[in-house]
């Protein structure tokens, strides 16, 4: 009895203390959600301010105003984090603000695939245009950091700093050696041409076929000749002198950026502050009025229009699943919904689709491709592509009247391959376990990781392959007025840059979403009209204990893993693939 009573004593202090900590964590978040809203308030910008850049966090597609999606709750903080959708409202905003006199960039990175780097930095070239002053600073450029401030009137560095410039690179993971060891047998289906639909080679190889290699040297080397097409028009220096600066090494410190004129000059901060005050008119004992992104968002638009007629931007981003999606995903239900409504949304004129995705199932990216083909035949639909829109991505993208993606832009890999597992060796003489089984029919168990697969098995599952392949390039062709022997000739999974798919018709225009909606307005005769987002964000509080569970895990994984913690995720987003799938090679990232 003693005992029962002490364990009763124990649950009921342990219910207290639970109780009070729940209460003090909606309080914070209430009290983040109250600071959230207080901070909605519109902002007053002093004269002679100047917009300051600093893109300390990743820069997604599109903001969250959910002030849970941008509460942490592990410091019970407020950061809202700014979507390139702001970063270039903002932007457009500040080129007729007689407010603000310059923007001043202090970056050491940008957490940003390149052509969001792209985005941004074509709207300042454009801010450029109003006369007003663009100046960066910084201790340290990386390479997408250079190439972003590039565009600045007046570029400087820490007389201690550096700049990285040293051309791009890739590098892949081989797991096939790993795999033989443990004894687990990858069984791997893919369509008979789609020799680029390098997806599956880590666990097919121990490097990168010739194919994978040329397409990865085609694809990087378009990339960087764009950027140093770019910095060589800033900047006033040939393109076959940026190369061999990056070949050579020769810019080794601040000292080597000022003599080959990366730079204009190396200053320290005090002297970057002088100047800045000059600039904007400040007199030299006064106090600089920066005025950060974040706050700057909260500045309203003067020219918002208040139109009836609207044009909807619908986001997807992320891999391609089944289901509902999300911020970070792309669901089929979930994209698929948003697209309808826009198309029986009789105020909407025309569609611009933003597709940032390395695809995913191709179940999935066949729902979504018949919506936008449906949207297609009643009002005008215009594809955004972003960082990258290959695979399942091009898929869903392929039927839009007008396709507009950043010569930067990954894009293509049209082909669709299939994995299972075969892990009995492993099981069976690595652990020592054995498993048996029952069946009704002949082939039951098909797919089965216990087992290997017959050759019949892999035949049937082989043609679906095919079949999914010859209806993903039927797609291609009746949606860009090509014929299929042609696609399958530029597809077989082969991963293009932007520069290359128009090359080969795969895309229509160069530039960003907002180019993307100039057309869109002008192929629905519009003069006059209002921008509106899908999907539409959920009611916060529906998704409180999802935000609660999402932030906690990001916060401890990314904490720990730092930089790595993009593996985890990526595993994460194996684990979920169902099905045949269409999508990128490889998880791609460019350095």
């Amino acid at each position: 009895m003693k005992s029962f009573f002490s364990s009763l004593l124990a649950t009921i202090v342990g219910i207290i203390i639970t109780s009070f900590l729940l209460i003090i964590i909606f309080v914070a978040i209430i009290g983040g959600i109250i600071a959230s809203s207080s901070s909605d308030k519109p902002a007053i910008i002093e004269a002679n301010s100047i917009l300051k850049i600093t893109l300390d966090n990743e820069v997604v597609d599109r903001s969250s105003s959910n002030p849970l999606a941008n509460f942490n709750f592990m410091s019970f903080e407020n950061e809202k984090k700014l979507g390139l959708n702001d970063i270039l409202k903002n932007l457009k905003k500040a080129k007729t603000d007689d407010n603000i006199k310059g923007i001043y960039i202090e970056t050491l990175g940008v957490t940003a695939g390149i052509a969001t780097v792209e985005e941004i930095r074509e709207a300042l070239i454009d801010f450029k245009e109003s006369g007003k002053f663009i100046l960066s600073y910084s201790d340290i450029y990386t390479q997408k950091a250079y190439y972003l401030a590039s565009v600045a009137n007046k570029l400087y560095i820490n007389p201690q700093g550096a700049i990285e410039f040293k051309g791009l690179g890739a590098e892949m993971m081989f797991f096939k050696n790993a795999l033989e060891k443990l004894g687990v047998e990858p069984v791997i289906i893919r369509g008979k041409n789609n020799k680029f639909k390098s997806a599956v080679e880590p666990f097919m190889y121990d490097k990168m076929s010739e194919a994978n290699r040329l397409q990865t040297q085609t694809y990087m080397g378009s990339i960087w000749n764009h950027l140093l097409e770019g910095i060589s028009v800033s900047r006033g220096i040939s393109v076959a002198e940026l190369n061999l600066l990056a070949d050579s090494m020769k810019v080794e410190n601040a000292k080597s950026a000022v003599t080959y004129k990366l730079v204009d000059n190396a200053k320290y901060k005090d002297e970057i502050i002088a100047e800045l005050k000059e600039l904007s008119g400040i007199e030299k004992d006064g106090k600089l009025r920066f005025v950060t992104l974040s706050k700057y968002d909260r500045v309203p638009e003067t020219d918002k229009s208040k139109s009836k007629d609207k044009i909807a931007v619908v986001y997807g981003v992320g891999q391609i699943d089944m289901g509902e999606g999300d911020e970070a995903s792309i669901g089929s239900d979930g994209l698929s919904e948003s697209i309808r409504k826009a198309r029986l949304d009789s105020t909407v004129k025309a569609i611009v689709l933003r597709v940032n995705s390395p695809g995913g199932s191709a179940l999935a990216s066949d729902i979504i491709w018949r919506e936008v083909l449906l949207a297609k035949q009643v009002k005008p639909v215009i594809v955004s592509m972003g960082d990258v829109a290959a695979s399942g991505g091009y898929y869903i993208s392929c039927p839009a009247d007008v396709i507009v993606a950043n010569p930067t832009t990954i894009t293509g890999s049209i082909g669709v391959f299939g994995v299972l597992w075969n892990g009995q060796k492993f099981l069976n003489e690595k652990i020592g376990i054995t498993v048996d089984r029952v069946t009704t029919n002949t082939h039951s168990d098909i797919g089965s990781m216990f087992r290997p697969m017959a050759e019949s098995e892999k035949a049937v599952i082989q043609r679906s392959v095919e079949d999914i392949y010859d209806t993903f390039i039927s797609h291609v062709s009746e949606g860009r007025s090509i014929t299929k022997e042609t696609v399958d000739s530029i597809g077989q999974g082969r991963v293009w840059s932007g520069v290359n798919a128009k090359e080969i018709g795969l895309i229509d225009e160069f530039g960003g979403i907002k180019k993307a909606i100039e057309i869109a307005a002008e192929k629905a005769g519009l003069t006059d009209y209002r921008i509106v987002e899908f999907p539409k964000e959920k009611d916060p509080f529906q998704e409180l204990l999802k935000e609660l569970k999402g932030e906690a895990e990001t916060y401890f994984f990314a904490n720990e893993l730092g930089q790595s913690y993009k593996y985890l995720k990526a595993y994460n987003n194996i684990l979920k693939i169902k099905g045949v799938q269409a999508r990128m090679p490889f998880e791609l990232d460019i350095y």
